[in-house]
């Protein structure tokens, strides 16, 4: 009876526990309401690179792969009309920090990501900003405290990538570029 009432406790919280699993592209889309752009930078951004994410080790915390944010800034820019495979802006992504806490409730994750657009043709540093973007996933969001945590993962690289978004909506480009550059 022992062994049996052991194997249960045991078998409920590896249930509970669950298998960390990394933060998905679809559920980092931004999808909120559409921003007004320059004509200059429709369909004229190219994303050149992605780095500074983590894989997920299924044992361990749920993280934000390099894969999986460029896969969402991607569709982001496409759902805006922005991206184009060969455009006349660089994008340049560094995550340079993802705040995580080990275990909690209320599981906050803040991500801060370095943007870097640059005009190909001059090299020119358009946008060399930071976004710090901070979300909160509850036990109402979810029970489970390892998918709270990749919750509170991608919701923070959505709203990330929100402030990407409002930034380059900020851009008024032409003849005499503006630099939001440092």
């Amino acid at each position: 009876m022992k062994f049996i009432k052991s194997t249960l406790a045991m078998a409920t919280c590896f249930y509970l526990a669950g298998c960390a699993s990394g933060a998905q592209v679809e559920n980092m889309i931004y999808k909120g309401d559409k921003h007004e752009y320059s004509s200059e930078i429709k369909e004229n951004v190219m994303l050149s690179s992605v780095t500074g994410g983590e894989e997920t080790n299924p044992v361990w915390t749920s993280e934000i792969s390099d894969e999986a944010f460029s896969g969402a800034i991607k569709q982001s820019l496409k759902n805006e009309g922005l991206y184009s495979e060969d455009g006349k802006y660089d994008l340049s992504v560094e995550m340079l920090e993802i705040d995580q806490p080990s275990f909690g409730f209320d599981m906050t994750v803040t991500t801060i990501v370095k943007y870097v657009l640059t005009d190909k043709a001059s090299g020119e540093v358009i946008i060399d900003k930071e976004v710090n973007a901070p979300y909160t996933a509850t036990v109402g969001d979810a029970f489970s405290g390892v998918k709270r945590l990749r919750l509170a993962n991608e919701g923070s690289s959505q709203e990330n990538i929100k402030g990407l978004l409002a930034l380059l909506s900020e851009l008024n480009l032409g003849i005499d570029q503006v630099s939001m550059a440092k």
